[in-house]
């Protein structure tokens, strides 16, 4: 992707294509999965049936096709116009996709009772008006789901290497040309409190510890192996925050609503 002249990034008009992993069918499924499971937990529901959802960011809309298949009217929006138009050849019967830009959503005021916003905001020219306009389309009783990488994960996931989202521009720039991984490095990873910033108008919960701590109920045992269930809680904690995706629940004006876990959700 290149930059434009006065060192702002170009939107990324195409990224099922540059970026395989997007369409890795089985993949994908198994991380709604877990999506599926986090947000039920917030919502206490067994499933979405009669909710509205959004999958901002849908790509070739997997994930929006198993919150559909959950029983929720479900709209995928994105830029990406490949994946928009492989997302309707398979699932246009089940689920409306839109071509949108996050920070200009098509949606009325709290029209959403379930938004997924799963690793996007680091792609995005604008995150902050990105965020500005999911919270306006979030209904007062509904859930965003954020699946959030940041700043300080030990390896970079779309180019797998170590520290490269530590490093100011230049020298990550530097980094992939000397890989050989590329010439520019587009993504953009805040860091965890700017995360909280960058979230700060909503009530945010971290279920990165319950999702660690009982991998198998979350549906998360693609990255997280069963024997981490078995390390102490206090442990999972101090370790937590370097995890490499936290797995937020954010809310306008309620709370999670699900039964007591081993290990709850913490509010941040």
């Amino acid at each position: 992707m290149s930059r434009d002249p006065d060192g702002g990034r170009e939107e990324q008009l195409a990224y099922s294509e540059l970026m395989g992993a997007m369409l890795d069918e089985r993949k994908r499924r198994q991380k709604a999965q877990k999506i599926l499971a986090v947000v039920r937990h917030a919502l206490g529901r067994d499933d979405l049936a009669g909710l509205r959802a959004l999958d901002v960011g849908c790509s070739a809309g997997f994930i929006a096709d198993e919150l559909a298949l959950a029983g929720a009217h479900t709209t995928g929006v994105d830029i990406d116009e490949p994946g928009l138009q492989a997302a309707r050849a398979r699932f246009g019967d089940r689920v409306e996709f839109s071509l949108a830009r996050g920070e200009a959503l098509p949606f009325g005021d709290g029209s959403m009772d379930v938004v997924v916003f799963n690793h996007i905001y680091e792609h995005v020219v604008d995150p902050e008006s990105v965020v500005a306009d999911l919270h306006r389309v979030l209904s007062p009783t509904g859930v965003l789901y954020l699946g959030i990488g940041h700043k300080h994960q030990v390896v970079e996931p779309h180019y797998t290497l170590p520290f490269l989202s530590w490093l100011p521009q230049r020298a990550a720039d530097r980094y992939l040309r000397l890989t050989g991984k590329g010439e520019h490095y587009y993504e953009h990873y805040y860091s965890r409190a700017g995360l909280r910033r960058l979230f700060g108008a909503f009530d945010v919960w971290d279920y990165t510890l319950p999702v660690l701590a009982d991998s198998a109920a979350f549906a998360g045992t693609d990255q997280v192996p069963t024997w981490v269930s078995r390390v102490p809680g206090p442990v999972l904690a101090a370790v937590a925050p370097l995890a490499p995706t936290y797995i937020w629940a954010a809310f306008k004006d309620t709370s999670p609503a699900g039964p007591a876990l081993r290990v709850n959700p913490v509010h941040l």
